[in-house]
């Protein structure tokens, strides 16, 4: 039966909130674990749809893996892999396992894998990954909605991304770790996913260099210089981001333990200009409060260590009731603005035009019948429903639940009136229905 969440806004956060580990970071980690044999162990590991997604299509592989669910980790034992070929099934469901491309070429030198899904924000071509593995000296060729991807050797190369795609950037960096020689991707994405996933392959036993800059460097090894790891996964920082926004169109007041501010310093700076108060307390917490009401702000996303797309629609829901007229352009994805019509059912004031949105601040949101369109539209109808005037019902919370871990039961502990109901609107059992067990194929 479908769930929703129902939210009665008004209600002033305040408190604490841990920050779970990244989804775009663990995903990424565990295709990687595929490279060597025996156990890899990961920490940190959020309880997500997208994680349980990543473990079926791991699973399906013939890899096996244990998920222990009170120390949040998992265990990855890929001494054997029985089968190259990831369905359309699951592939299709998360654009994200799309990465697995580079670990089986890399560890394999074959794979079949079906052309990705996920949320439909825009066009987003996996041209840059295929050309990246062909450069590498890979034969491609797509059929029937899958790519079939075979190597008899992978020698280094230079390859220039014309954009600095996250998702390219990793599946050349899995595919070149095991390649002959040195590969340089130049214009390579930046994010600290990035950075992550290249401290874990380097902690198995890889040689990479320049992680987080824009020319990274692949030294290959042989298959037996890598050994399993016990690793821990980076702090989510749109988690952060989502739960920063969250105090401040509150007027409240919280503590936002384990992140890593570096990682949101473009978004924290835009916080502050609309006049949110954010104090570093200790390395990994921050203290953010707002007595005021906001101030408009213009922003424009961009690659990191520009200002995040995935938080662009928190960004939106933050200026429809803050002072003036703010401007928002998203340069990355076409169909990012799919909050627009949502937030307009509450009384937001946006004129779109194309990537372009001129948010003109009212008094005040009030309630609504709301759908989630994608993931980070979702959660910014969460915010945007916590600041709102009397009750918003949000369907289609699949999407959220793909990226924020007990998200009801974690701004229930602040103070926010929320509840996780089935479509009869009885209060279901919380979250407890999205715990990660050990999946099923």
């Amino acid at each position: 039966m479908s769930e929703k969440i129902r939210i009665i806004g008004g209600n002033r956060l305040e408190g604490e909130v841990q920050i779970s580990g990244a989804k775009n970071a663990v995903l990424k980690l565990m295709a990687a674990a595929l490279l060597t044999k025996g156990e890899t162990k990961i920490y940190n590991v959020p309880e997500l749809t997208d994680v349980v997604i990543m473990l079926n299509v791991i699973e399906q592989l013939g890899v096996k893996t244990k998920y222990d669910k009170k120390e949040k980790s998992i265990i990855i034992d890929a001494t054997e892999i029985t089968n190259i070929c990831a369905s359309y099934e699951l592939v299709s469901r998360m654009r994200a396992s799309f990465i697995i491309l580079g670990a089986l070429v890399g560890r394999c030198r074959e794979a079949i894998v079906a052309l990705p899904g996920g949320c439909a924000i825009g066009e987003r071509k996996v041209d840059f990954h295929i050309k990246g593995l062909e450069a590498l000296g890979t034969n491609i060729k797509i059929e029937n909605g899958y790519v079939h991807a075979r190597a008899s050797k992978l020698e280094g190369s230079d390859i220039y991304l014309d954009i600095p795609s996250v998702g390219a950037t990793e599946n050349i960096m899995l595919a070149s770790v095991l390649a002959e020689g040195s590969t340089r991707i130049q214009n390579a994405a930046q994010e600290p996913e990035i950075i992550d996933l290249a401290n874990f392959l380097n902690a198995m036993g890889a040689e990479i260099i320049g992680a987080g800059t824009s020319e990274i460097i692949i030294n290959g090894v042989k298959q037996e210089q890598l050994k399993p790891i016990e690793y821990t996964t980076i702090p989510d920082r749109i988690e952060a981001g989502t739960y920063m926004a969250a105090f401040a169109v509150t007027r409240g007041k919280g503590i936002i333990k384990n992140i890593f501010p570096n990682h949101l310093t473009f978004y924290t700076s835009k916080l502050s200009k609309m006049g949110v108060d954010i104090k570093l307390i200790e390395p990994t917490t921050l203290e953010v409060s707002c007595k005021r009401r906001l101030e408009a702000i213009n922003i424009i996303t961009q690659p990191y260590p520009g200002f995040p797309t995935d938080l662009q629609s928190m960004a939106m829901a933050l200026a429809t009731t803050a002072d003036g007229v703010s401007i928002i352009t998203e340069s990355l994805y076409e169909n990012r603005f799919m909050q627009v019509p949502e937030l307009r059912k509450m009384g937001a004031d946006i004129h779109q035009e194309r990537n372009h949105a001129l948010v003109k601040g009212v008094k005040s949101l009030t309630g609504a019948n709301l759908k989630a369109s994608d993931l980070r539209a979702g959660a910014s109808l969460v915010v945007a429903a916590l600041m709102a005037e009397g009750e918003s019902i949000i369907d289609n919370i699949y999407h959220i639940d793909r990226g924020y871990e007990l998200i009801e039961e974690k701004f229930k502990a602040i103070g926010a009136d929320i509840l996780r109901i089935n479509q009869n609107d009885d209060v279901t059992n919380n979250s407890k229905g999205r715990i990660i067990s050990e999946p099923q194929l």
